[in-house]
């Protein structure tokens, strides 16, 4: 339960960025005809119902903007019993370092000593910024075979302060952004 607490949180994080800086991509088996599957169910959760479940809001936003791209692309949400592929979301944080060095203040400097005339005075500032970088991957699994046959990811910076109504474009777009090759377009050779 705690995986699922700290794959919720990060779903959270993903869905609190502000500006667009994602980068999806996907990955499927070639070998798969992606026209067999006309229908999908969701890969049922394990819980303990003794924890608390801390952000299902963000669950909710992700399932629901998932069944609106599948519904659009001619998929049926059916039980798991009778799907054709099922369907499941992973979501993980990490943190990243950006550090950055400035040189300032060239030019001439009036005042005598080390520095004096053109060219002096050069200062140099480095800032350090820590920030994170949260990542969906969106699975489908052949029911029959229960082997993986599509994968896609998107990747964005995260950033806080958003509203509720923020955070659901926001998951829109990102799910939108996978699931824009799904099912996947052979290439035209």
């Amino acid at each position: 339960m705690k995986n699922i607490f700290i794959a919720l949180a990060a779903l959270a994080a993903l869905a609190l960025s502000a500006c667009s800086t994602m980068k999806a991509g996907w990955d499927y088996d070639p070998s798969v005809s992606f026209t067999q599957y006309k229908t999908y169910a969701w890969v049922a959760q394990k819980s303990d119902s003794t924890n608390y479940h801390l952000d299902g809001l963000m669950d909710q936003r992700v399932r629901e903007a998932v069944n609106t791209q599948l519904v659009a692309k001619g998929m049926t949400l059916v039980d798991a019993k009778d799907a054709d592929v099922l369907v499941n979301y992973f979501t993980k944080v990490d943190k990243k370092i950006n550090v950055d060095t400035f040189n300032s203040n060239f030019g001439y400097s009036p005042y005598y000593g080390p520095g004096w005339g053109w060219g002096g005075n050069m200062q140099t500032q480095t800032t350090v910024r820590e920030y994170e970088v949260g990542t969906l991957i969106i699975d489908f699994v052949d029911n029959k075979t229960s082997k993986l046959v599509w994968r896609g990811s998107v990747v964005d910076t995260i950033r806080d302060k958003n509203t509720p109504e923020e955070r659901v474009k926001i998951i829109n777009e990102a799910v939108a952004s996978v699931m824009a090759n799904y099912p996947p377009k052979p290439d035209a050779k």
